[in-house]
Protein backbone atom coordinates (compact mmCIF):
# COMPACT_ATOMS: atom_id res chain seq x y z
CA UNK A 1 0.00 0.00 0.00
CA UNK A 2 1.06 3.32 -0.84
CA UNK A 3 2.17 6.09 1.83
CA UNK A 4 -0.70 8.03 2.17
CA UNK A 5 0.53 11.34 3.10
CA UNK A 6 -2.98 12.69 4.59
CA UNK A 7 -2.99 10.62 7.23
CA UNK A 8 -0.66 11.45 10.62
CA UNK A 9 2.42 9.15 10.64
CA UNK A 10 2.06 8.02 13.97
CA UNK A 11 3.62 4.17 12.68
CA UNK A 12 6.88 6.38 12.36
CA UNK A 13 8.85 3.54 12.85
CA UNK A 14 11.40 3.63 15.80
CA UNK A 15 15.31 3.94 15.84
CA UNK A 16 17.64 2.89 14.60
CA UNK A 17 16.18 2.24 11.25
CA UNK A 18 16.18 -1.49 10.30
CA UNK A 19 18.29 -1.08 7.37
CA UNK A 20 22.59 -0.98 6.84
CA UNK A 21 23.32 2.33 7.92
CA UNK A 22 26.67 1.93 6.85
CA UNK A 23 26.65 1.15 3.19
CA UNK A 24 29.83 1.84 1.15
CA UNK A 25 28.56 5.31 -0.44
CA UNK A 26 27.81 6.37 3.36
CA UNK A 27 31.08 5.88 4.62
CA UNK A 28 33.07 7.08 2.10
CA UNK A 29 31.02 10.44 2.17
CA UNK A 30 31.18 10.11 6.68
CA UNK A 31 35.23 9.70 6.07
CA UNK A 32 35.09 13.22 4.21
CA UNK A 33 33.13 14.79 6.35
CA UNK A 34 34.94 14.40 9.40
CA UNK A 35 38.26 14.95 7.55
CA UNK A 36 37.20 18.82 6.87
CA UNK A 37 34.87 18.81 10.01
CA UNK A 38 38.26 17.61 11.99
CA UNK A 39 40.20 20.80 10.73
CA UNK A 40 37.65 23.44 11.30
CA UNK A 41 37.65 22.38 14.69
CA UNK A 42 41.54 23.01 15.35
CA UNK A 43 41.00 26.41 13.43
CA UNK A 44 38.27 27.23 15.58
CA UNK A 45 40.66 26.54 18.17
CA UNK A 46 43.47 29.03 17.29
CA UNK A 47 41.05 32.05 17.51
CA UNK A 48 42.23 33.62 20.90
CA UNK A 49 38.94 35.63 20.86
CA UNK A 50 36.18 32.96 19.44
CA UNK A 51 33.24 35.85 20.34
CA UNK A 52 33.69 36.65 16.71
CA UNK A 53 32.60 33.23 15.71
CA UNK A 54 30.08 33.18 18.38
CA UNK A 55 28.90 36.58 17.67
CA UNK A 56 29.29 37.17 14.09
CA UNK A 57 29.46 33.62 12.08
CA UNK A 58 26.48 32.35 14.11
CA UNK A 59 24.16 34.84 13.24
CA UNK A 60 24.49 34.53 9.58
CA UNK A 61 23.52 30.66 10.36
CA UNK A 62 20.72 32.03 12.74
CA UNK A 63 19.45 34.31 9.77
CA UNK A 64 19.65 31.40 7.01
CA UNK A 65 18.13 28.72 9.37
CA UNK A 66 15.36 31.43 9.62
CA UNK A 67 15.26 31.82 6.37
CA UNK A 68 14.46 28.60 5.48
CA UNK A 69 10.96 29.16 7.10
CA UNK A 70 10.23 32.12 4.93
CA UNK A 71 11.75 34.66 8.00
CA UNK A 72 13.63 36.98 6.50
CA UNK A 73 15.61 39.98 7.84
CA UNK A 74 18.68 42.07 5.94
CA UNK A 75 21.70 41.71 7.30
CA UNK A 76 22.30 45.43 8.21
CA UNK A 77 19.16 45.64 10.14
CA UNK A 78 20.57 41.60 11.65
CA UNK A 79 23.65 43.06 12.97
CA UNK A 80 22.56 46.51 13.78
CA UNK A 81 20.07 45.35 15.87
CA UNK A 82 22.36 42.71 17.59
CA UNK A 83 24.59 45.51 18.88
CA UNK A 84 21.13 47.65 19.76
CA UNK A 85 19.16 45.28 21.77
CA UNK A 86 17.09 47.97 23.04
CA UNK A 87 15.90 49.95 19.41
CA UNK A 88 13.17 48.90 17.34
CA UNK A 89 13.98 46.19 15.48
CA UNK A 90 10.99 44.70 12.63
CA UNK A 91 9.94 40.82 14.34
CA UNK A 92 11.19 39.25 11.15
CA UNK A 93 14.86 40.52 12.80
CA UNK A 94 13.82 39.50 16.42
CA UNK A 95 12.95 36.31 15.66
CA UNK A 96 16.30 35.34 13.83
CA UNK A 97 18.47 36.97 17.01
CA UNK A 98 16.24 34.63 19.29
CA UNK A 99 17.11 31.76 16.57
CA UNK A 100 21.02 32.25 18.03
CA UNK A 101 20.06 33.07 21.03
CA UNK A 102 18.47 29.61 21.72
CA UNK A 103 21.57 28.22 19.87
CA UNK A 104 23.60 30.16 22.81
CA UNK A 105 21.21 28.91 25.70
CA UNK A 106 21.63 24.74 24.30
CA UNK A 107 25.27 25.34 23.69
CA UNK A 108 25.75 26.33 27.15
CA UNK A 109 22.97 23.77 28.75
CA UNK A 110 25.21 21.01 27.27
CA UNK A 111 27.28 21.61 30.35
CA UNK A 112 24.39 20.67 32.97
CA UNK A 113 22.59 18.62 30.97
CA UNK A 114 22.20 15.98 27.82
CA UNK A 115 20.25 16.36 24.20
CA UNK A 116 16.38 15.67 26.00
CA UNK A 117 12.82 16.52 25.45
CA UNK A 118 12.85 18.92 27.93
CA UNK A 119 15.66 20.79 26.19
CA UNK A 120 14.21 20.66 23.09
CA UNK A 121 11.00 22.21 24.33
CA UNK A 122 13.42 25.18 26.60
CA UNK A 123 15.16 25.67 22.83
CA UNK A 124 11.78 26.01 20.78
CA UNK A 125 10.41 28.42 22.79
CA UNK A 126 13.21 30.89 22.65
CA UNK A 127 12.78 30.81 19.41
CA UNK A 128 8.97 31.49 19.36
CA UNK A 129 8.92 33.46 22.52
CA UNK A 130 5.67 32.11 23.51
CA UNK A 131 4.72 28.96 25.95
CA UNK A 132 5.33 26.20 23.67
CA UNK A 133 4.97 22.25 24.16
CA UNK A 134 4.62 18.82 22.50
CA UNK A 135 1.71 18.97 20.61
CA UNK A 136 -1.35 17.79 22.06
CA UNK A 137 -4.09 19.74 19.09
CA UNK A 138 -4.63 17.34 15.49
CA UNK A 139 -5.03 18.54 12.48
CA UNK A 140 -0.81 19.90 11.82
CA UNK A 141 -0.05 18.95 8.03
CA UNK A 142 2.83 20.06 6.07
CA UNK A 143 2.08 21.05 2.38
CA UNK A 144 4.12 22.45 -0.63
CA UNK A 145 3.54 26.05 -2.01
CA UNK A 146 0.56 24.92 -4.30
CA UNK A 147 -1.45 23.99 -1.05
CA UNK A 148 -0.60 19.97 -1.18
CA UNK A 149 -0.69 17.73 1.74
CA UNK A 150 2.98 16.41 1.51
CA UNK A 151 3.37 14.96 5.31
CA UNK A 152 1.28 14.50 8.37
CA UNK A 153 3.56 14.15 11.53
CA UNK A 154 2.38 11.97 14.25
CA UNK A 155 -0.73 13.12 16.85
CA UNK A 156 -1.43 12.88 20.53
CA UNK A 157 0.66 13.75 23.14
CA UNK A 158 1.76 10.09 24.16
CA UNK A 159 2.52 8.86 20.84
CA UNK A 160 4.69 11.98 20.08
CA UNK A 161 6.58 11.99 23.79
CA UNK A 162 6.92 7.87 23.49
CA UNK A 163 8.77 8.69 19.83
CA UNK A 164 11.19 11.73 21.61
CA UNK A 165 11.70 9.44 24.47
CA UNK A 166 13.18 6.46 21.67
CA UNK A 167 14.71 9.45 20.09
CA UNK A 168 16.90 10.45 22.72
CA UNK A 169 17.76 6.63 23.63
CA UNK A 170 18.83 6.30 19.82
CA UNK A 171 20.77 10.21 20.12
CA UNK A 172 22.62 8.67 23.48
CA UNK A 173 22.75 4.94 22.70
CA UNK A 174 26.70 3.31 22.25
CA UNK A 175 25.88 1.71 19.48
CA UNK A 176 29.37 2.58 17.76
CA UNK A 177 27.36 4.05 14.65
CA UNK A 178 29.37 7.25 12.85
CA UNK A 179 28.26 10.29 14.94
CA UNK A 180 27.67 12.26 11.72
CA UNK A 181 25.33 9.35 10.30
CA UNK A 182 24.19 8.99 13.37
CA UNK A 183 23.48 13.16 13.32
CA UNK A 184 21.37 12.75 10.08
CA UNK A 185 19.13 10.26 11.68
CA UNK A 186 18.05 11.87 13.97
CA UNK A 187 17.79 14.72 12.18
CA UNK A 188 15.05 13.18 10.08
CA UNK A 189 13.36 11.77 13.10
CA UNK A 190 13.04 14.80 14.91
CA UNK A 191 11.67 16.46 11.76
CA UNK A 192 9.44 13.36 10.98
CA UNK A 193 7.73 13.70 14.90
CA UNK A 194 7.56 17.22 14.36
CA UNK A 195 6.83 17.55 17.80
CA UNK A 196 5.78 21.37 17.62
CA UNK A 197 3.20 23.44 16.40
CA UNK A 198 6.02 25.48 14.68
CA UNK A 199 9.69 26.24 14.97
CA UNK A 200 10.35 22.58 14.11
CA UNK A 201 12.99 23.11 11.64
CA UNK A 202 14.78 25.37 13.46
CA UNK A 203 14.81 23.54 16.37
CA UNK A 204 16.13 20.34 14.61
CA UNK A 205 18.82 22.41 13.03
CA UNK A 206 19.99 23.63 16.28
CA UNK A 207 20.01 20.30 17.88
CA UNK A 208 22.17 19.14 14.67
CA UNK A 209 24.97 21.95 16.09
CA UNK A 210 24.76 20.80 19.44
CA UNK A 211 24.69 17.10 18.72
CA UNK A 212 28.17 17.99 17.09
CA UNK A 213 29.26 19.74 19.90
CA UNK A 214 28.06 17.07 22.63
CA UNK A 215 30.05 14.45 20.47
CA UNK A 216 33.15 16.72 20.78
CA UNK A 217 33.66 17.11 17.22
CA UNK A 218 33.28 20.89 17.46
CA UNK A 219 34.09 22.57 20.10
CA UNK A 220 31.74 25.59 19.85
CA UNK A 221 28.53 25.63 17.80
CA UNK A 222 29.76 27.29 14.21
CA UNK A 223 28.73 25.45 11.03
CA UNK A 224 26.67 26.85 8.13
CA UNK A 225 24.12 23.77 7.67
CA UNK A 226 21.35 26.10 6.90
CA UNK A 227 23.73 27.58 3.80
CA UNK A 228 23.68 24.09 2.61
CA UNK A 229 19.87 23.56 3.02
CA UNK A 230 19.12 26.63 1.03
CA UNK A 231 21.42 26.21 -1.53
CA UNK A 232 20.09 22.21 -2.18
CA UNK A 233 16.48 22.76 -0.75
CA UNK A 234 14.96 20.15 -3.44
CA UNK A 235 17.25 17.84 -2.39
CA UNK A 236 16.34 18.28 1.04
CA UNK A 237 12.80 17.46 1.00
CA UNK A 238 13.51 14.86 -1.06
CA UNK A 239 15.47 13.32 0.76
CA UNK A 240 12.96 13.11 4.00
CA UNK A 241 10.55 12.22 1.70
CA UNK A 242 12.62 9.38 0.38
CA UNK A 243 12.97 8.10 3.85
CA UNK A 244 9.08 8.51 4.95
CA UNK A 245 7.94 7.06 1.68
CA UNK A 246 10.35 4.02 0.42
CA UNK A 247 13.32 4.08 3.62
CA UNK A 248 15.93 5.73 2.14
CA UNK A 249 18.28 6.25 4.47
CA UNK A 250 21.59 6.30 2.14
CA UNK A 251 20.45 8.93 -0.30
CA UNK A 252 19.31 11.04 2.79
CA UNK A 253 22.87 9.95 4.85
CA UNK A 254 24.59 10.73 2.06
CA UNK A 255 23.05 14.36 1.52
CA UNK A 256 23.38 14.98 5.25
CA UNK A 257 27.48 14.39 5.30
CA UNK A 258 28.06 16.08 1.81
CA UNK A 259 26.30 19.72 3.65
CA UNK A 260 28.97 18.90 7.08
CA UNK A 261 31.38 18.64 4.72
CA UNK A 262 30.55 21.16 2.04
CA UNK A 263 29.75 23.84 5.23
CA UNK A 264 32.68 23.21 7.10
CA UNK A 265 34.79 23.54 4.58
CA UNK A 266 33.02 26.94 4.02
CA UNK A 267 33.32 28.03 7.48
CA UNK A 268 37.17 26.79 7.51
CA UNK A 269 37.56 29.32 4.76
CA UNK A 270 35.69 32.45 6.05
CA UNK A 271 37.60 32.07 9.18
CA UNK A 272 40.77 31.50 7.87
CA UNK A 273 40.05 34.81 5.74
CA UNK A 274 38.65 36.60 8.99
CA UNK A 275 42.05 35.88 10.85
CA UNK A 276 44.22 36.98 7.93
CA UNK A 277 42.50 40.59 7.87
CA UNK A 278 42.40 41.01 11.48
CA UNK A 279 46.68 40.07 10.98
CA UNK A 280 47.00 42.71 8.45
CA UNK A 281 44.29 45.39 10.22
CA UNK A 282 46.71 44.41 13.38
CA UNK A 283 49.76 45.03 11.43
CA UNK A 284 48.78 48.66 10.12
CA UNK A 285 47.25 49.97 13.18
CA UNK A 286 50.50 49.57 15.07
CA UNK A 287 52.57 51.02 12.16
CA UNK A 288 50.03 53.78 11.19
CA UNK A 289 48.71 54.52 14.69
CA UNK A 290 50.81 52.92 17.12
CA UNK A 291 49.47 54.97 20.02
CA UNK A 292 46.59 53.85 20.57
CA UNK A 293 47.23 50.40 19.70
CA UNK A 294 46.32 47.44 21.38
CA UNK A 295 45.94 43.50 20.63
CA UNK A 296 42.41 44.23 22.91
CA UNK A 297 41.58 46.71 20.89
CA UNK A 298 42.43 44.71 17.25
CA UNK A 299 40.24 41.88 19.16
CA UNK A 300 37.02 44.22 19.91
CA UNK A 301 36.71 45.89 15.96
CA UNK A 302 36.31 42.08 15.01
CA UNK A 303 34.23 40.74 17.64
CA UNK A 304 30.85 42.09 15.69
CA UNK A 305 30.98 44.42 12.42
CA UNK A 306 29.31 47.02 14.58
CA UNK A 307 31.55 48.43 17.06
CA UNK A 308 30.16 51.11 19.89
CA UNK A 309 32.13 53.55 22.06
CA UNK A 310 30.62 51.00 24.80
CA UNK A 311 32.34 48.06 23.67
CA UNK A 312 35.59 49.57 24.07
CA UNK A 313 34.91 50.53 27.40
CA UNK A 314 33.43 47.22 28.73
CA UNK A 315 36.95 45.67 27.52
CA UNK A 316 38.64 47.86 29.89
CA UNK A 317 40.67 49.79 26.99
CA UNK A 318 40.00 52.72 28.12
CA UNK A 319 37.42 55.42 29.51
CA UNK A 320 34.82 56.51 27.48
CA UNK A 321 36.18 59.86 25.95
CA UNK A 322 39.68 57.98 25.04
CA UNK A 323 36.97 55.42 23.53
CA UNK A 324 35.33 57.34 21.07
CA UNK A 325 39.15 58.58 20.22
CA UNK A 326 40.72 55.74 19.33
CA UNK A 327 37.77 54.69 17.30
CA UNK A 328 37.71 57.74 15.33
CA UNK A 329 41.42 57.49 14.14
CA UNK A 330 40.97 53.78 13.55
CA UNK A 331 37.94 55.61 11.06
CA UNK A 332 39.74 58.27 9.65
CA UNK A 333 42.36 55.65 8.91
CA UNK A 334 39.79 53.95 6.91
CA UNK A 335 39.84 50.90 8.91
CA UNK A 336 35.84 51.87 10.45
CA UNK A 337 33.26 53.70 9.30
CA UNK A 338 31.12 55.67 11.73
CA UNK A 339 27.78 55.92 11.18
CA UNK A 340 25.84 58.26 13.42
CA UNK A 341 22.15 56.59 13.60
CA UNK A 342 19.59 58.68 16.27
CA UNK A 343 21.57 59.38 19.33
CA UNK A 344 24.29 56.39 19.08
CA UNK A 345 27.44 56.31 16.20
CA UNK A 346 28.32 52.69 15.25
CA UNK A 347 31.69 52.01 14.04
CA UNK A 348 31.37 49.33 11.05
CA UNK A 349 34.16 47.30 10.29
CA UNK A 350 33.08 47.35 6.31
CA UNK A 351 36.11 44.95 5.37
CA UNK A 352 34.83 42.17 8.38
CA UNK A 353 30.95 42.41 7.02
CA UNK A 354 32.21 42.04 3.61
CA UNK A 355 33.82 38.68 4.58
CA UNK A 356 30.83 37.52 6.66
CA UNK A 357 28.53 37.71 3.77
CA UNK A 358 30.56 35.59 1.43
Amino acid sequence: MPFDRSQPYNDLPLLPPAVDLESKAVLKQAIAANRVLANLRGLAAQIPNQAVLINSIVLQEARLSSEIENIVTTNDELYRADVDPDGKADPHTKEVLRYRQALKFGFHELGQRPLSTNLFIDIVRIIKEVDIGVRRVPGTALKDVRGNVVYTPPVGDAVIRDKLSDLERFIHADDGLDPLIKMAVMHYQFEAIHPFEDGNGRTGRILNLLYLVEQKLLDIPVLFLSRYIIANRAAYYEGLRGVTERQDWETWVVYMLKAVESTAQQTFDQVMRIRALMEQVRGQVQQQAPSIYSKDLIEVIFRHPYTKIQFVVEANIAKRQTASAYLQTLANLGFLRASKQGREIYYINDALFAELLK
